[in-house]
């Protein structure tokens, strides 16, 4: 159990029993902070013989209300998958949660978190982030000073985690290219107020 991650689920308002309820083109970085090649170049390493597990991460907060009800969604998909950057390819995991009242831009960095913890348990070394907060992926890049309090310990966690994987990419897409992230979000705050469990994961079989 890592206790970095119990910390950070409490601080932002999750329950300590919900985790088992649920249980443009930036450039790349890779792990030792040095600058990689795009998603094509990542594609023709792969060719030639790579054998790194890479996802396409698609996530999304939101709050109805800004703070107020919130809750995050996120697809993972196989990147060596054919179509597999298409805003409607399969997802091969997903999660839908709640997080009590939060304000959007919580929601958002929380949904990272969760879907890089997600693909390192699937044993993911590449992922590549196709994101609509612009925020976040400016701040990631260190393009952009992080300056709410309530964000700057989510930046660093989300820093931290990506510097285990092999490779990271983080780009900005078009809300309409988000629709399977957004709508685990909805589903996230409607499935709690008719009483079901604050979180949902699907993984593969």
């Amino acid at each position: 159990m890592d206790p970095e991650w119990d910390s950070l689920w409490r601080s932002v308002g999750a329950r300590p029993d919900d985790r088992a309820a649920g249980d443009a083109g930036l450039g790349e970085s890779r792990a030792d902070g040095s600058a990689g090649a795009g998603p094509a170049a990542r594609a023709g390493s792969a060719a030639g013989g790579s054998d790194l597990r890479a996802f396409v991460v698609r996530t999304d907060g939101a709050a109805r209300g800004n703070p107020g009800p919130a809750s995050l969604g996120a697809v993972l998909i196989d990147a060596s998958a054919p179509g597999s950057r298409r805003p409607d390819a399969a997802p091969l995991a997903s999660i839908s949660e709640y997080l009590g009242v939060q304000t959007n831009n919580v929601a958002e960095y929380t949904a990272v978190l969760r879907a890089l913890a997600l693909a390192e348990e699937l044993g993911g070394r590449e992922v590549e982030m196709l994101l609509d907060s612009k925020l976040i992926v400016e701040q990631l890049h260190g393009r952009w000073r992080v300056k709410n309090s309530k964000l700057i310990p989510l930046h660093a966690e989300a820093k931290a985690r990506l510097g285990r994987f092999a490779r990271w990419s983080a780009t900005h897409v078009p809300r309409a290219q988000n629709k399977q992230a957004d709508a685990l979000c909805n589903e996230a705050i409607d499935r709690v107020q008719a009483g079901g469990p604050w979180a949902v994961a699907v993984r593969p079989k």
